[in-house]
């Protein structure tokens, strides 16, 4: 039975949201709302499957109230999930399609966005932020790639109502799981123009656990079919192979982690069977080649039931670390700290010989549900911009705890760049890795800034999470370099300005590169080459500046971009006397200029004040002056 007005396309909608409803009384009206209050032209087809929990009577009460806005489908028996939802797509009239499950809800203004996104830009799909998605996108994007969105296979989107007609993209009706995946791959592979509205939340998801995790062998079963979807309409290559590591890895190696652990010895055997199936069809080289240590590990496992349950175990078991401490000995940065696979700080982890030198720290005796793991801990760096890795040399504690390590990192080694700091446990083939920092022993903190064949160095602790890392350079770690005024004096017409320069304590004037004044009012900037003149000393003349108040810095070259940091003044006699001279004006004739050098009440910054002032003018302050008198 169908409730609710006709539909049809001049009605001018906008949007049809499709929401299949089975038993979901409790979550509901929170659904609905929030459709509701979506201000776009919509309407809103709900699909009922024949609900015994109240559901039912609760959209007669919706129909009834917002009659040209809800319509309500009533099936005697309860269907699939793509049943309901090709029901509601039948009955659709809006320019877009919107699928919303009936334990989630929208954002206020998250069609209106996505609309505008689609218009816009002419899009047949509009992926939406969901809440919370770990694996969500971030950024927003009027033309996004098909790899981009790929990791997103759900269908809560916004959809073109004509392009599915077109390509006849509909949900299979006989998954009852994993069919959202499927229609999702059809219509990416189809879609002209994707887009991604990341600026804010669109999409809040019940949540409610992964199927995949509740019966792994059938969930392996379903992601067979958008896997041979998206082998049809993608031909092999570099595309393809991308698309299938993200299969491999998420829907079907994953099976082989906790999932394979939850199941009976019978069962594991059947999962490895029908992971190595999947295998053998579609991991090309290309794919092997993406693939990262564990999954690596498990795949070259395979027929070895034993070991992918020692790896299960490897990957579930929670990484215990703690930093120690972080100090400079000479050039080189040493960290020390230790880390453990297992439950209790430090208590799962057995050290080897004491004062061992080797490239990994022994991690012997964890043990896990009856597995006993050894592992290797180390350290490991990676830029955060090119992603590149680097793994300084490692030691085991003489006499610290199991699994302790102190790490020292060849500083100037390294190129410039922010380098996040890592702890790593290698067990079994497999790495686990974590930020080292977020867990401290009291008083462990970082050390100062240091010039490293001068590069700044500037250890640091991130304001969120208290994750270690190191600025090379100085590019999001603000450097404390200090420049400080020695005194100013003229030379002819040129203010000669000289100085010491100091990051932290140490000597930095061999990284001077410019002085530069900038004008207060306009922004207007003027360089002069400065010079080292000693390890802290430093000098620059200057001339020709237009009038106004102009503030001085100094700008350095630390290895990263180049940074500027106001010259301070700490003694007045510092500062020579204006000087004054008549020259040619700039609009003719002849005036009187006047450059003074002083110090900003406030913060005591060196700036320069330049007037210019003509014969009447002088003569009027003479006068002034002298009446004063």
């Amino acid at each position: 039975m169908d409730t609710g007005s006709d539909q049809d396309a001049d009605r001018g909608i906008d949007v049809s949201v499709v929401v299949p409803a089975y038993n979901r009384r409790a979550s509901l009206d929170r659904c609905l709302t929030s459709l509701l209050v979506q201000r776009v032209a919509k309407e809103i087809v709900v699909v009922d499957g024949g609900s015994r929990d109240g559901t039912r009577a609760l959209l007669g009460l919706y129909a009834a109230h917002h009659p040209r806005l809800i319509t309500v489908i009533q099936d005697a028996q309860p269907g699939t999930p793509g049943g309901a939802r090709n029901r509601g797509l039948e009955r659709a009239a809006g320019r877009f399609v919107f699928f919303c499950d009936a334990g989630d809800h929208l954002a206020p203004d998250a069609l209106a966005r996505l609309v505008a996104a689609a218009d816009r830009n002419g899009a047949d799909v509009v992926v939406g932020r969901v809440a919370g998605a770990r694996q969500g996108l971030r950024e927003s994007a009027d033309r996004a790639s098909l790899t981009a969105v790929y990791d997103d296979l759900s269908c809560f989107k916004l959809f073109r109502r004509d392009f599915l007609e077109r390509h006849a993209i509909r949900f299979d009706e006989t998954q009852r799981r994993g069919e959202d995946m499927t229609f999702a791959v059809h219509a990416y592979c189809h879609a002209r123009v994707i887009s991604v509205v990341a600026d804010g939340d669109c999409y809040h998801a019940e949540g409610g656990g992964e199927a995949s995790a509740r019966d792994p062998l059938g969930w392996l079963r379903v992601v067979r079919t958008p896997i041979e979807v998206m082998v049809r309409h993608v031909p092999p290559g570099a595309l393809r192979d991308r698309l299938l590591l993200r299969h491999l890895r998420r829907d079907v190696l994953a099976q082989l982690g906790v999932p394979f652990l939850a199941a009976c010895e019978a069962e594991r055997e059947k999962i490895a069977v029908e992971v190595a199936d999947i295998c053998g069809q579609w991991l090309t080289p290309g794919v092997r080649a993406g693939l990262d240590g564990v999954d690596a590990a498990r795949v070259a496992a395979l027929d070895d039931p034993d070991r992918l349950v020692r790896l299960a175990l490897v990957e579930a078991a929670p990484l215990r670390h703690r930093l120690t401490g972080v100090e400079w000995r000479g050039d080189r940065l040493v960290i020390e700290g230790w880390a453990a696979l297992g439950d209790a700080d430090g208590a799962s982890a057995g050290a080897g010989p004491d004062g061992a030198a080797h490239e990994g720290a022994a991690l012997d005796g964890t043990s896990l549900k009856g597995a006993v793991l050894t592992g290797t801990v180390s350290l490991v760096l990676r830029e955060r911009m090119s992603r590149q890795e680097r793994v300084p040399f490692v030691t085991r504690g003489g006499t610290a705890a199991s699994g302790s390590f102190t790490a020292v990192l060849d500083v100037a080694a390294l190129p410039p760049g922010v380098w996040d700091v890592h702890v790593a446990v290698e067990c079994e083939g497999a790495r686990r890795l974590a930020r080292l920092g977020s867990r401290r022993e009291p008083g462990a903190g970082v050390p100062a800034a240091h010039l490293v064949g001068g590069v700044v160095a500037v250890p640091f602790l991130t304001r969120s999470h208290g994750h270690l890392g190191l600025d090379l350079g100085g590019h999001v770690v603000r450097v404390p370099a200090v420049v400080r005024l020695t005194r100013t004096w003229w030379r002819g017409r040129r203010l000669r300005v000289e100085g010491r320069a100091l990051v932290g304590e140490e000597a930095a004037a061999a990284a001077v590169r410019h002085l530069i004044w900038r004008e207060r009012a306009s922004g207007r900037e003027h360089r002069e080459q400065a010079m080292a003149v000693g390890p802290r000393e430093f000098a620059a003349e200057t001339a020709r500046l237009r009038p106004g108040i102009w503030d001085a810095y100094l700008e350095l070259g630390l290895g990263g971009p180049p940074v500027r940091f106001p010259v301070k003044v700490a003694e007045a006699d510092t500062l020579d006397r204006p000087l004054r001279w008549w020259r040619g004006a700039l609009r003719g004739g002849v005036a009187q200029w006047t450059v003074r050098p002083y110090a900003t009440a406030v913060n005591r910054r060196l700036s320069v004040s330049v007037r210019v002032a003509t014969p009447l003018t002088v003569v009027r302050r003479m006068a002034r002056t002298l009446r004063q008198r």
